[in-house]
């Protein structure tokens, strides 16, 4: 009957209970309204303002990259590490429940002594067994939000955790192509230095017929000779940065650098997609972001903390019971005759002194204030890198299509001062400056390709494509 008593009483009052501090309201940022239209540098017809596009990296359609950002999904380091996170935001998260539960325990203890002449039971032995055994059930009522707080704080953990886990794939799929395509650019512009070193073999072949036949000067022939080694010199730093691409391929898929698949290596075409990428709008990018998601989820756990740490300034009210027995042997504890039970209240409460609980406070709300200001520069880094990735990417179209105007007329002045130098119109200093300015343009189109994957590669990461 006291047993039920107190459980009705405790049923009222955590009926009766509020959660005490702030209910957490999405912040309104002063970024916001500006990011609700389309970018500002979407001016670009590489470009259009569908969605953005998921699983982004298969748009290159290239069966080798699409098995090799599956690999790093499952064998990353950093991704591995990441969900390991988020199941420790889970297990705090069970934690924090399990306060909504009776907590309960069980205590059993046999010791062997003597006791005082005194406390001798009559016709007992001084020295025997003493064997307890007990169970202790303690409820606490949230009769302040104490308990609902701390678990509305976990859960805002495991959602940022969460959002934590997908900026890090994000990161990881943007990575992985990026290393492959810087591999396969690689492999393209070492394909252009040895076809340019190749024709300028051809150059000092003649230049060197020419001289012996006197046609040429052995200035001619130590000019061309110079730029054929200057663009020698280039391939092997082209192949160091080609095998540093490969070996951070193999990093990022979980594998060591030998262990890498040849095939990965097999590219040497550039990666690039020639239809407009699909960008959205600004609003649609701050919902999918996941580090603003992130940071708007560890916003509301902050702000739950602020209502775990007022609690403290009221009592927190526990319900508890035991049941036990005390007795010389286990036969003893389980008679009747030395059970003993209580039932009853417990009041804990720090007053009058409560100024460590409203220091506690005061922390929680600089903490929030804090958290906000962490997500507002968040919104606007988000949407700073997607207007950077945009422009850098139009900017580095328009600088390629020079590029090839430039690569497409030295060529042609190439063609026409080696015909005229063939009629002796031209003298082997103009033809030598004509090829040398080819070559040039050859090189600066082939660096020019690969920036384009970058600043592609660049924009994905900076939508975070693939992720909601």
């Amino acid at each position: 009957m006291m047993l039920r008593t107190i459980l009705t009483a405790a049923s009222a009052l955590a009926l009766a209970a509020c959660a005490v501090g702030p209910d957490y309201k999405a912040p309104q940022s002063a970024s916001a309204p500006a990011a609700t239209g389309a970018f500002v540098a979407a001016d670009s017809s590489a470009v259009s303002l569908g969605p953005v596009a998921a699983d982004w990296w298969r748009l290159y359609d290239d069966p080798v990259l699409d098995g090799l950002v599956g690999d790093a999904l499952k064998a990353n380091s950093d991704v591995r590490v990441a969900v390991a996170n988020i199941a420790k935001a889970r297990a705090a998260l069970r934690g924090a429940g399990s306060d909504r539960l009776p907590q309960t325990g069980i205590a059993a203890g046999a010791d062997y002594g003597r006791s005082p002449e005194g406390q001798r039971p009559a016709g007992g032995s001084r020295e025997d067994w003493s064997v307890d055994a007990g169970l202790n059930i303690a409820y606490e009522v949230d009769l302040f939000g104490r308990v609902a707080r701390s678990v509305e704080a976990a859960r805002g953990d495991v959602a940022a955790a969460e959002a934590d886990a997908e900026a890090v794939r994000v990161i990881v799929v943007s990575d992985t192509t990026l290393a492959y395509a810087d591999a396969a650019s690689g492999a393209a512009r070492l394909d252009v230095a040895r076809h340019i070193v190749e024709l300028l073999d051809r150059q000092v072949m003649l230049t060197g017929r020419r001289k012996e036949a006197g046609l040429a000067t052995g200035l001619d022939l130590a000019r061309i000779t110079t730029l054929r080694d200057q663009r020698a010199a280039d391939i092997p730093a082209l192949e160091a940065e080609r095998q540093a691409a490969l070996f951070r391929l193999a990093t990022l898929t979980g594998r060591a650098p030998a262990a890498l698949p040849a095939i990965a290596a097999d590219r040497n075409i550039s990666l690039e997609i020639t239809d407009p990428i699909p960008v959205g709008d600004g609003a649609a990018l701050l919902k999918r972001r996941p580090d603003v998601r992130a940071a708007e989820r560890r916003l509301a756990a902050d702000t739950a903390r602020i209502g775990v740490a007022t609690a403290d300034l009221y009592p927190r009210i526990k319900l508890g019971g035991s049941v036990g027995s005390t007795g010389t042997g286990f036969g003893d504890i389980f008679g009747g005759g030395p059970l003993r039970w209580l039932l009853g209240p417990l009041i804990n409460w720090a007053f009058p002194n409560q100024e460590p609980a409203r220091a506690r406070i005061a922390a929680a709300e600089a903490e929030t204030q804090a958290s906000l200001a962490r997500f507002d520069g968040t919104m606007l880094r988000a949407l700073e890198e997607t207007e950077t990735a945009l422009s850098g990417y139009a900017r580095a179209l328009e600088q390629r299509q020079a590029l090839r105007a430039a690569r497409e007329q030295s060529a042609k002045a190439a063609r026409i001062v080696r015909a005229q130098r063939e009629e002796g119109a031209a003298d082997s200093l103009a033809w030598l400056d004509a090829e040398r300015t080819a070559a040039e343009a050859e090189a600066a189109l082939a660096a020019q390709d690969a920036a384009i994957s970058r600043r592609q590669i660049a924009l994905f990461r900076a939508l975070a494509g693939g992720w909601s």
